[in-house]
């Protein structure tokens, strides 16, 4: 992926360029590809949205933002990740929705990588969860979504935030014990 390119078409995208948008599409649809499948391995098996159907809903949330300001790929491939995840709560949403209640989506913890724990939370659970975080600590909060959720790496994580990859590692340990107490409340 050429970094100088991508970055020219973030700007230009931003400063209202639709047809921008358009080309950046093809230069980032392996990242966005290698992220929507993390997303999508922690749904159940037989979920009817697929990655490339995750990828088609983001991207057709991207052309209704207008005059986006993204400093860099990093900083849109927050974007997409925190897209990804809102399209599967809302999706999660509306399946216990239409089953009052029954059915909603499942993601082990444990494949979290939180902490070792056996039994599987709701993905719905977990949203909730990430909210009482972000409503304590945004930056914590956003430091799973991209870490977790986006597969970012500590590095891009910290380069997306504007951090230094030392904040990063402490306060993810930090989230990582937070969500571990939330989600083991009884």
């Amino acid at each position: 992926m050429a970094g100088t390119e991508v970055t020219q078409l973030l700007q230009a995208w931003g400063a209202g360029d639709d047809a921008a948008l358009e080309k950046l599409m093809p230069l980032v649809y392996d990242e966005l590809r290698k992220r929507a499948h993390n997303f999508m391995k922690h749904e159940r098996p037989n979920h009817t949205l697929q990655t490339g159907g995750l990828i088609n809903e983001v991207y057709l949330r991207l052309a209704e933002m207008h005059e986006v300001k993204m400093q860099n790929r990093s900083h849109f491939l927050a974007i997409a990740s925190n897209l990804m995840r809102q399209i599967l709560v809302d999706f999660a949403r509306t399946r216990r929705a239409a089953k009052r209640g029954g059915g909603a989506l499942q993601m082990s913890v444990d494949e979290m990588k939180l902490v070792d724990i056996g039994p599987r939370h709701e993905f719905l659970r977990l949203d909730d969860a990430l909210k009482s975080l972000a409503e304590i600590d945004p930056r914590k909060s956003q430091i799973v979504v991209l870490r977790y959720f986006g597969g970012l790496e500590v590095s891009e994580t910290a380069e997306a935030l504007r951090i230094s990859s030392r904040t990063v590692i402490r306060e993810w340990n930090l989230a990582r014990a937070w969500l571990y107490r939330e989600l083991n409340k009884k």
